[in-house]
């Protein structure tokens, strides 16, 4: 029997809610970093999933996470000869970096077209256009503010996830869907694009 996928799919109600705010009351308690905790691992099962916001896990609170592995992958080294010089010297990931209660604050003028998946919308994949950079001002798990500036991958994932927190899924904004090109493994995603 083939176990329950931990991410709601795009059927659930939850994803089409916008989201709540995590209270005040909230930050730094057990409640939140177990919530965390448990992102974080589904996360870590996602071979090319980079960011996973909390109402793909049913919570409909406005926090979400992007892996650690992304800030890794934004250089341009060849993350294989990465992966086995971190095996050699023992150095951990990146922590995986959470953004609570996040808000677009600035967005370029230049777009970009950009392949695109998502960890709800599973066996698709679509082309949206995407600012090229984008800043976030956020709360981390103790409620500090904090401001990303960011472009690239990181940018599009920013709007990706505050798509989700807002009730949309890229599905909505996609120019082209197509089916997902199959692997051995029903979860995996093609190489070219993130899927969050």
């Amino acid at each position: 029997m083939a176990s329950k996928d931990p991410i709601v799919q795009a059927e659930a109600p939850v994803l089409r809610k916008t989201a709540t705010p995590v209270p005040k009351k909230d930050f730094g308690s057990p409640a939140l970093r177990k919530l965390i905790t448990h992102m974080s691992r589904v996360l870590a099962k996602e071979e090319f999933g980079v960011a996973l916001a909390a109402p793909q896990v049913g919570e409909s609170l406005r926090l979400f996470v992007v892996a650690g592995r992304v800030l890794e992958d934004s250089t341009d080294k060849d993350a294989e000869e990465e992966k086995e010089k971190e095996a050699q010297e023992h150095r951990p990931r990146p922590a995986d970096l959470v953004f609570i209660n996040p808000e677009i604050i600035r967005l370029s003028r230049k777009k970009k077209e950009m392949s695109e998946g998502c960890l709800s919308v599973r066996g698709k994949y679509g082309t949206v256009i995407r600012h090229e950079k984008a800043t976030v001002r956020a709360q981390d798990i103790d409620g500090k503010s904090f401001t990303y500036h960011a472009s690239g991958l990181m940018a599009h994932i920013f709007q990706h996830e505050c798509d989700h927190l807002d009730g949309t899924l890229y599905i909505d904004k996609a120019e082209r869907l197509r089916d997902e090109v199959k692997k051995p493994q029903p979860t995996e995603t093609p190489k070219t694009g993130a899927t969050t």
